[in-house]
């Protein structure tokens, strides 16, 4: 399969203007293209991608990289991720049936179809068996890595920084430092941001999730040279799965 080819000849809605365009219109002369393919805008993987990307912002700008992505849901979705994340609604595309998942042959993760349960209903069971680790190697230990903390990353909260994940009170970054110092991941920091994410999903699921028969759907990441060559791949295999390095998500386009 051309990669780059099947991306190219690709059209989908454009959450910045409701417009179905090329999903690489605009990328003909760029630098290098990296291009996420998405899960459901609602899933917690995705909001983190996001979060890395307006961190290091100024460090893709500097170096030529052009973002395109695409994310399973539907206008509104769209808007409501971009408005959450900062993400440029005119880099966000949304395919709302996870076609072109399929075309890349992307992971979609546990289908097993339970008796009495409708397509919604038996897509809820398969993720919570995934949430629990099942068809979803790597999941619980990165959830463990968002509780322990992580000596290999950077810190994700500034000490003057403060965060509101519901239901616990606002708390200043100068907090996590009781739990272990600063300049690192520290206990309990990464999970304080999932919190928060969680917090802002469920409080607005219809939105996010307008049809959750695609729950388990995983997604990928592309790197691409400004000639269209395949630079980088990462095809997710479990939930919070989105990144080969865990501890710097980015590293594999700035270093």
């Amino acid at each position: 399969m051309n990669i780059y080819l099947t991306l190219k000849q690709s059209q989908r809605l454009r959450i910045s203007d409701g417009e179905i365009s090329p999903i690489l219109s605009g990328c003909e002369n760029v630098n290098r293209l990296l291009v996420l393919i998405w899960s459901q805008l609602g899933d917690f993987d995705n909001l983190e991608y996001a979060w890395w990307l307006q961190r290091e912002s100024a460090n893709l700008q500097a170096q030529g990289v052009t973002i395109r992505a695409i994310g399973i849901g539907d206008r509104a979705s769209g808007l409501k991720f971009c408005e959450y994340t900062g993400f440029p609604t005119e880099c966000l595309f949304v395919d709302p049936d996870a076609q072109l998942h399929q075309e890349l042959e992307l992971y979609q993760g546990l289908t097993v179809k339970f008796p009495l349960l409708n397509t919604s209903q038996s897509a809820w069971v398969n993720l919570m068996l995934m949430c629990a680790g099942i068809g979803s190697p790597g999941t619980l230990g990165e959830v463990f890595r968002g509780y322990l903390g992580d000596k290999k990353a950077p810190q994700l909260i500034g000490d003057d920084e403060v965060i509101h994940a519901k239901p616990l009170p606002p708390l200043k970054g100068s907090f996590f430092k009781m739990a272990g110092g600063t300049g690192f991941q520290r206990p309990f920091e990464l999970a304080t941001l999932r919190l928060r994410n969680m917090t802002e999903v469920l409080s607005n699921w219809s939105t996010y999730v307008p049809n959750s028969a695609y729950l388990t759907q995983r997604g990928a990441t592309f790197l691409f040279d400004g000639q269209g060559n395949l630079l980088y791949k990462h095809c997710d295999r479990g939930i919070l799965d989105f990144a080969f390095n865990k501890s710097n998500p980015l590293s594999f386009v700035l270093e």
